[in-house]
């Protein structure tokens, strides 16, 4: 036996019991926090080191032992597939707790420090056990324990009710799916009669249980991943929860949702086409109105949760194009497919994290991500807006950064669908084209919410709420991993020649039983052209910025206002808000996003002081579940008065129910 297991175990463990001496030391005391940061940092760069040996072509490390349950057993398997996901498990949550240094330190949140860093380790821990888990229910154990530890660290902040409620409501939704994820597995053991994860040979499903098997496992993994409509208990908690936090649910969470629906929909021989289908088709919507929902919020956070969907439904498209290749004999399309949608999870994990990390900069500057409150604080935090613009380029699938390069894969795929491209051949599924203008809505979109966000944040005058003396950016421990992920965007946008070896052993490990060569993904991918292009870009981008800095140096400096729209004393009031600027985006959404809009009534000579105020309220949530919720409780609300406290009712309602029976048993045949 190899060491491979063995020493990922040894990481697990230390993150995994890396906040669990602080729990021992004083409540201000900085040696726990300390010990955290080292026993993660140490944990998660062996664990790396170990997913990157595996990657690179090492063997398949498996572990297999009888434990105390009657069902499964301890059973772990680390191949190309789950190495790839081991990956930002270990390596977001390393940076993060550096990140915590200065974002969450125990003299500042002496109440919740201690507990936060504790559950944080636990919540990577388990992560990495779902990920290696190859026996259903050591699955759904370590499943359990990171939707526990998610719903604690979402809930650290005791004082915040938001907070509270947003956390119960992702619990809730958690058990919601494990319900489907109990029938999954219970029908897949009943079916195949192994709890183990091993690819299901052909004929042993019939069509119909096959279909059950695959709806339960979009039911349950999309309720954790936030496929829409799938999504309505997740945006809270991220809103609501510490940055670090918030980074590592929307970024590492939904990942290793996507990873369980990548790894359970591989062990089919032949899904149907309608299979490849749905998932394209349902992730074209998720990515278009996750980034619709994400332009109509009036909070920081709360639009990056929601920006998370966006790209939830881009991987999900990949994974739909790489079924559809499964189905119809294509390799290119499941190379290029799952390909594209392997590699934007590395991406969106980085992505997602740098910009909620520059939201926590900014939260931790000004005591508020709320936008319509913030504005021209660029000056005071220019390298948090550096930052934040380098993510949002990268989010937004603009070269020269890695958002590009796996939006482009899934692009190449989806025009050999329908014959086209260099080498394809003749014939395909023309009806998947039609997801190529929805992925490029989708690039739109997000354009305009992040131009929005970063305009509104950033630039233009300070908001008359703002004090006057704004703190400077935030400490090293903080920009510091805010810079290595950008710093590892750039490489995996300049240089994605690296990453497909990578990627084409992960796509053969999802699919063993196909003749994919992981080296046809360097033919299908013009690496080399892109990192070329990007790299033209960067330099290019970067020698006029150094043209005009040294011609404006030479030149000498006027002040003078900026346009001021007609107005002879412009003031922040007149300036675009985050609301006014995507006003006519959010008009063409207004069937989906319901927004409530309070007008003000403007009457009489000298009117009073009134403000226009646009909710958008999240309609499946705040329109229909808690409101559907409500009134099932109160109708119900008269079962209350069954229970009584007296036995002489409870015996009463048995002798009831016995002869109900004894009468249904009698008129029965």
């Amino acid at each position: 036996m190899t060491l491979t297991m063995p020493l990922l175990l040894i990481a697990v463990a230390l993150v995994g019991l890396s906040g669990l001496a602080g729990l021992f030391l004083g409540r201000q005391s900085p040696a726990g926090q300390k010990l955290a940061i080292f026993l993660m940092s140490v944990g998660s760069g062996l664990g790396l080191v170990v997913a990157i040996r595996c990657l690179l072509g090492g063997p398949d490390a498996s572990l297999d032992l009888p434990w105390f349950l009657p069902w499964g057993s301890f059973s772990l398997k680390a191949d190309a597939l789950s190495s790839f996901f081991l990956v930002p498990v270990f390596l977001i949550p390393a940076l993060g707790s550096i990140y915590g240094a200065g974002y969450w330190n125990p003299s500042d949140r002496p109440a919740s420090a201690r507990a936060l860093q504790f559950y944080y380790g636990l919540l990577a821990a388990s992560m990495a056990m779902v990920v290696l888990a190859h026996d259903s229910v050591l699955f759904l154990l370590a499943w359990e324990v990171m939707a526990l530890t998610a719903y604690f660290l979402a809930t650290a902040e005791t004082r915040n009710e938001a907070a509270g409620k947003a956390g119960w409501l992702y619990l809730i939704g958690a058990h919601v799916g494990a319900v489907f994820l109990f029938a999954l597995f219970a029908l897949l053991y009943r079916s195949t009669g192994s709890f183990a994860f091993w690819p299901i040979k052909a004929g042993v499903l019939t069509p119909r249980v096959a279909t059950t098997l695959f709806l339960l496992a979009i039911a349950g993994f999309g309720l954790k991943i936030g496929l829409m409509p799938l999504h309505l208990f997740l945006p809270g908690a991220p809103a609501s929860g510490p940055c670090h936090v918030s980074a590592l649910l929307s970024g590492v969470v939904y990942k290793v949702g996507l990873y369980a629906l990548i790894r359970v929909s591989g062990l089919f021989p032949n899904p149907p086409t309608w299979w490849g289908g749905l998932l394209l088709f349902a992730g074209a919507a998720s990515a278009i109105l996750g980034v619709a929902y994400a332009l109509a919020q009036s909070n920081l956070k709360r639009a990056l949760a929601y920006s998370s969907f966006e790209n939830v439904g881009i991987i999900s498209m990949g994974l739909g194009l790489a079924l559809l290749g499964k189905t119809f004999a294509r390799t290119d399309w499941t190379l290029l497919g799952l390909g594209g949608a392997l590699y934007h999870s590395w991406n969106h994990a980085l992505m997602k994290s740098l910009l909620f990390y520059s939201a926590g900069a900014v939260e931790r500057a000004l005591g508020t991500t709320e936008i319509q409150e913030l504005g021209g604080i660029a000056k005071s935090l220019p390298r948090t807006a550096a930052l934040f613009l380098f993510g949002a380029v990268a989010i937004c699938g603009l070269p020269p950064l890695n958002g590009f390069a796996s939006e482009l894969m899934i692009y190449l795929g989806l025009f050999r669908t329908a014959g086209l491209g260099e080498g394809a051949r003749v014939g395909g599924w023309p009806l998947a084209t039609m997801a190529v203008p929805c992925l490029a809505l989708t690039g739109a979109l997000a354009i305009a919410c992040f131009v929005s966000l970063l305009g509104t944040l950033f630039l233009g005058q300070r908001r008359a709420r703002l004090s006057t003396s704004v703190p400077g950016d935030p400490p090293f421990t903080m920009t510091a991993p805010m810079m290595a992920m950008a710093l590892l965007c750039l490489v995996l946008g300049l240089a994605p020649m690296l990453v497909l070896p990578v990627l084409g052993r992960a796509t053969q490990s999802w699919d063993p039983a196909a003749t994919l060569r992981p080296e046809s993904l360097s033919a299908l991918m013009p690496a080399t052209w892109v990192g070329a292009a990007g790299a033209v870009i960067l330099g290019s981008s970067g020698l006029l910025v150094l043209l005009y800095s040294r011609m404006m140096k030479r030149r000498p400096m006027a002040t003078a206002g900026t346009w001021d729209c007609g107005y002879a004393r412009p003031t922040p009031r007149m300036e675009y808000s985050g609301s006014s600027f995507g006003l006519m985006i959010r008009d063409l959404f207004k069937w989906a996003l319901w927004p409530r809009v309070r007008r003000p009534e403007v009457s009489g000579l000298f009117p009073k002081t009134a403000e226009l105020k646009i909710q958008a309220l999240d309609p499946l949530l705040d329109r229909i579940t808690l409101p559907g919720a409500g009134l099932l409780g109160r109708g119900f609300a008269w079962l209350r008065r069954l229970q009584q406290g007296h036995l002489q009712i409870y015996v009463l309602y048995f002798v009831v129910i016995l002869i109900l029976l004894l009468l249904w048993g009698r008129s029965s045949p």
